[in-house]
């Protein structure tokens, strides 16, 4: 963010003394928003146009409730000053407490139910997310809870996934689709993620005559199928990337912006990293269509329609 050339915007808010609601709902969207209180009623955020929006629409609201707000432009008047307020939002304190909640979680993971797994998961997820999203500034302060994190979500995929594959170091070569056309694609049965989307990109961008195996073990892989997203198939996980983003990679599509940021919210969902907000919306259709169904065909039919549904969302998204 390019402080020197937005500066910061001050939120100078009071209400009445009577009514805690609107002093709650005040407070927890200043909370939300991430501002830094220098004082009482005085909120500071670094200017960005959603900040200068949702600074506007608080006050608003606050006039509305009977009470009295302004949003004003501040320039610090030395370096000191601007280094002052940055350091009003290090967040090395909720990034320290969470490497300490992501480290308990890891001892206690052997011990929790599948059901008990995700839950955890997400809430942890969650708050990492929520804290990445305040997170104004780069610094050093979120490196040891990132690697917890890396620490804690790899341990849950093992118990939630055991033939989860491990991530090959090797290059990934430039297919021509003509040599892939009206093949046999096999894959671990049970699609999660980044097993359904990626045999919705073959289908859909790679071999349009394609048809899957699901199996119950990836050594029942037929010699002539090509195999995904398990140890030693055709195409799985290469270095930090998982078997969606490969296939970008192996066939020239990495340059579609749709697909790209298909790729990143698959990446966020089956490893962790920086999440989308349409992450939490697909895994929860995910995790009920597998709830509902009972097939894999069935499963990637339905969620294909939903995939193509974001990919039409982000390529619109791009050219606006």
């Amino acid at each position: 963010m390019d402080i020197e050339k937005h500066g910061w915007l001050l939120l100078v808010a009071s209400l009445p003394t009577s009514g805690a609601t609107p002093r709650m709902r005040l407070w927890r969207a200043i909370k939300s928003l991430g501002c830094a209180a220098l004082r009482d009623g005085a909120y500071l955020l670094p200017a960005a146009p959603n900040h200068e929006a949702a600074m506007a629409e608080l006050a608003e609201q606050t006039n509305r409730e009977g009470g009295q707000a302004w949003v004003v432009d501040v320039a610090p008047r030395s370096r000191e000053d601007q280094a002052a307020f940055m350091a009003l939002f290090d967040r090395m304190g909720e990034y320290a407490e969470l490497a300490g909640q992501l480290s308990q979680a890891r001892k206690i993971l052997a011990s929790q139910t599948p059901v008990e797994v995700i839950k955890l998961v997400k809430k942890l997820r969650k708050e990492l997310d929520n804290i990445r999203r305040i997170d104004f500034f780069s610094s050093e302060s979120s490196l040891s809870a990132e690697a917890a994190w890396s620490d804690f979500a790899e341990a849950a995929n093992a118990l939630l996934s055991p033939d989860e594959p491990h991530a090959a170091e090797r290059p990934i070569a430039l297919r021509n689709p003509a040599d892939y056309q009206g093949r046999t694609w096999a894959t671990r049965r049970n699609l999660w993620v980044d097993r359904v989307a990626s045999a919705w990109l073959i289908r859909r961008f790679i071999d349009r005559k394609a048809s899957f195996l699901w199996l119950d073990s990836p050594a029942a892989c037929p010699p002539d199928a090509l195999g995904f997203d398990f140890d030693d198939a055709a195409f799985t996980h290469v270095g930090d990337r998982v078997t969606f983003e490969v296939l970008l990679a192996s066939f020239g599509l990495e340059a579609d912006p749709g697909l790209a940021r298909l790729g990143a919210l698959v990446h966020a969902l089956d490893v962790g990293g920086s999440s989308t907000p349409e992450a939490v919306g697909f895994e929860a259709i995910v995790s009920g269509a597998r709830t509902r169904l009972n097939n894999d065909d069935a499963l990637l039919a339905e969620i294909g329609t939903v995939l193509d549904s974001l990919l039409a969302h982000f390529n619109l998204e791009s050219t606006t």
